[in-house]
């Protein structure tokens, strides 16, 4: 096996981790000999490639893989992995997080009562539900989406789930409704959450007609990929207007967020119609020290295998 031929194009200052696993395969940098690439953030296009003559695998640290064209990839001859399998753990947590925060109110209790004086708890929220009275839609059903919904069932919270692509009798296996129409979930759900990835079909997904459709006084949480909203002001109006309850995201159509946004500008500005209601977490759902640790050592532990002519694992070609 060659030695110097994996390259970690970006974000990682400190390859310990993929050193432990790749020795003297781990190239500290970017020439004609790379077998495999490490990527984060790096955008993996067809003039990337072709600086490339050797590249034989491209592995993604995390579970989004849109910056990579896997179809050019593909066609030469090059084998597209991401790691998806790493920080469910903790983004089912983060969105259960988010759910129970929008059904108990406790940010908006926080920004409501930094300014009593004379009153307390008599100021109670009258939108405040059981949490066996909400409904949870959940858009994807896979390890994240399946994982949220077993763990909204330990809470009593009733689910019904929207994924074209699980096989008949998957809604057995996780004890929920399964619906064949996104718009029955839209109009049904008291919180939608979206777990699935960027793809073509999904990109924009959320746009306003989606949110029209939802139904009054429901909330929405995406922790899955930025773009799958078509643009942060499509909540504006239904915020301010009380069609929707709360907006809860991890991930952004634009990050760090345009500073050109009505939406942004007034979360920035802690206004009092939104009291609490937008949350914005900066695209940090996957983190937890281990996971970090294991997502790291599972990318790396897949270059080895291209390099040793193994198959690699998580394999996003579609025709290799």
């Amino acid at each position: 096996m060659k030695s110097n031929n994996v390259y970690i194009t970006d974000y990682i200052q400190n390859p310990d981790i993929e050193k432990n696993v790749l020795k003297d395969n781990l190239s500290s940098s970017l020439h004609k000999d790379i077998e495999v690439l490490l990527v984060w953030h790096e955008n993996i296009n067809k003039d990337y490639i072709d600086k490339q003559p050797a590249l034989k695998g491209v592995i993604r640290y995390g579970v989004g893989y849109d910056n990579i064209d896997i179809k050019y990839a593909e066609s030469k001859g090059i084998l597209c992995c991401n790691t998806p399998d790493y920080g469910t753990e903790e983004v089912s947590d983060t969105v259960i997080a988010m759910i129970m925060n929008i059904i108990r109110g406790v940010t908006r209790y926080d920004y409501l009562c930094r300014n009593l004086k004379n009153t307390w708890q008599e100021n109670t929220i009258n939108s405040i539900k059981r949490t066996s009275d909400i409904i949870l839609g959940v858009i994807g059903a896979g390890r994240i989406g399946g994982s949220i919904i077993l763990r909204a069932h330990d809470l009593r919270i009733k689910t019904m789930f929207y994924d074209p692509y699980k096989p008949r009798g998957y809604e057995k296996l996780l004890g929920s409704q399964r619906v064949d129409e996104l718009d029955i979930l839209l109009t049904q759900s008291d919180i939608i959450s979206i777990n699935t990835p960027l793809t073509d079909e999904t990109k924009n997904m959320v746009d306003e007609n989606f949110v029209a459709s939802m139904k009054k006084g429901s909330s929405l949480i995406n922790t899955a990929r930025g773009k799958i909203v078509k643009h942060i002001d499509i909540f504006y109006k239904p915020l301010r207007e009380n069609h929707l309850l709360c907006v809860n995201l991890d991930v952004m159509p634009d990050e760090p967020p345009s500073d050109t946004s009505k939406l942004i500008d007034a979360w920035r500005k802690r206004t009092e119609w939104l009291d609490g209601r937008l949350i914005i977490n900066p695209h940090v759902a996957y983190f937890s020290k281990n996971a970090y640790i294991e997502m790291r050592q599972k990318a790396a532990e897949n270059a080895k295998r291209i390099l040793e002519n193994k198959k690699p694992f998580n394999i996003l070609n579609t025709d290799m």
